[in-house]
């Protein structure tokens, strides 16, 4: 999955993702790694179901909730400068290994 909206992230913020409680509660696990300053796409969300029972995931239901960690200073390197591989990603983007 990914997500609705299209992310900016500036230079001088984290952001990390979080899942929410009722999905967690039923064993529905969201991994996404740190948005790092200057990245900027639609955040590919990865799901992991914890149980042995099936589950539903419904498009447009609040799944996961971002942190934004606002520092005084910009970092030094950014995603964007180093040129990071899924820079601008529009979709679902599969792993570039």
């Amino acid at each position: 999955a990914r997500t609705v909206e299209y992310f900016r992230i500036p230079r001088n913020v984290l952001t990390i993702c979080l899942g929410k409680s009722t999905y967690a509660r039923c064993g529905i696990i969201v991994n996404v790694t740190p948005l790092e300053p200057e990245w900027e796409g639609h955040v590919t969300l990865e799901f992991s179901n914890t149980t042995p029972l099936p589950a539903k995931i419904y498009a447009n239901e609040g799944v996961a909730q971002m942190l934004f960690l606002e520092s005084d200073e910009v970092c030094e390197t950014s995603y964007k400068d180093r040129g990071g591989k899924y820079q601008g990603q529009r979709g679902v983007t599969l792993p570039k290994a």
